[in-house]
């Protein structure tokens, strides 16, 4: 009953997000973050950077999955569901409210004409400099950002939360927050966040691809696939190329191209075909984002009730004789 009650615990924690959204105050992940930062000014100190930064990794990330892994197990002992503590975890792990949250604020701004609010706004989500930036850039990087977190912040966490409940999930999670914060290819973090960032490669390889074909699923799937097939392998990021080709062809849009990041110009292929983006597509790459997710939870249930009738049918035997 492993998968059914991770399966149920999905769709829960789905449901909690859309109805409360992210905890306001005191969330985990705000903790986290700052206790990573304590971490990252101690051991970025160290000579060999790359060693550093997988110790570091170690101690924040190993400690909390393991007091997951034994209250779920102590739960299991006690013949007690961990459907509950899967849902938590879950809950606190998938950001989906919270990225149509920030999308929305951006495009609100840019519609009223707000530019300075939109770029702090749009700085909230991206890493690249937004102070010079005008409404099509502006929308661009957002979009961007929306398309790339619906893999990073969605998709993959219900992924694993279905394939790994609780201890699964908050590795994903916690692996992933690093990522974004040391995952740099400055001088700061080139060694130090390197063992951070191509973790998280790992663990983002399947999740992407399953985002990539549930945007094409969800949005213009001829062009959709075609970017992902042509255009995924031309970006620095293997997992972020090939969601953003299928978003950008999805969309019916044109992403990539040179940003401005920590000061300095970084040259990006193009993504997709199309227009470039403005902020109503702000508005309808959040809606690809819902629509796939929607279309996960629907594919999650199909595939897990296919497992269970072929491969474990006992679960489904109640115990009636059928002359």
């Amino acid at each position: 009953m492993g998968i059914m009650t991770n399966l149920f615990a999905v769709i829960i924690s789905v449901l909690l997000d859309w109805v409360f959204g992210e905890p306001v105050k005191y969330h985990p992940l705000v903790g986290f973050g700052q206790l990573a930062n304590f971490v990252e000014r101690i051991f970025n100190k160290a000579r060999l950077k790359l060693l550093a930064g997988f110790v570091a990794w170690c101690l924040l990330v190993l400690p909390f999955v393991y007091f997951v892994y034994l209250l779920d197990s102590y739960l299991n002992q006690k013949g007690i569901s961990s459907f509950w503590l899967n849902a938590l975890f879950g809950w606190l792990a998938i950001g989906h409210e919270s990225l149509q949250y920030h999308g929305r604020a951006i495009h609100r701004a840019l519609h009223a004409g707000y530019l300075s609010v939109a770029r702090k706004n749009t700085a909230l989500i991206v890493s690249r400099d937004t102070q010079q930036l005008d409404e099509p850039e502006l929308s661009r990087a957002a979009v961007e950002s929306i398309l790339e977190n619906g893999s990073d912040a969605v998709i993959a966490p219900m992924f694993w939360l279905l394939l790994g409940g609780a201890p699964l999930v908050v590795l994903y999670r916690l692996s992933n927050t690093l990522d974004a914060m040391w995952g740099y290819r400055t001088k700061r973090f080139e060694q130090f966040g390197k063992f951070s960032a191509r973790l998280d490669d790992v663990l983002n390889f399947i999740p992407a691809r399953i985002t990539s074909l549930l945007y094409a699923l969800s949005g213009h799937f001829k062009p959709s696939i075609t970017a992902w097939k042509q255009q995924s392998g031309k970006w620095y990021s293997p997992n972020a190329g090939a969601v953003m080709a299928a978003g950008a062809g999805a969309l019916g849009l044109q992403l990539g191209g040179d940003a401005v990041y920590h000061g300095k110009l970084k040259q990006r292929p193009l993504l997709g075909e199309g227009k470039p983006p403005l902020s109503q597509d702000i508005l309808d790459s959040l809606a690809l984002v819902r629509r796939s997710t929607r279309l996960f939870l629907m594919l999650a249930t199909l595939f897990t009730l296919l497992w269970i009738i072929y491969l474990k049918p006992e679960i489904l035997n109640l115990g009636i004789a059928i002359d």
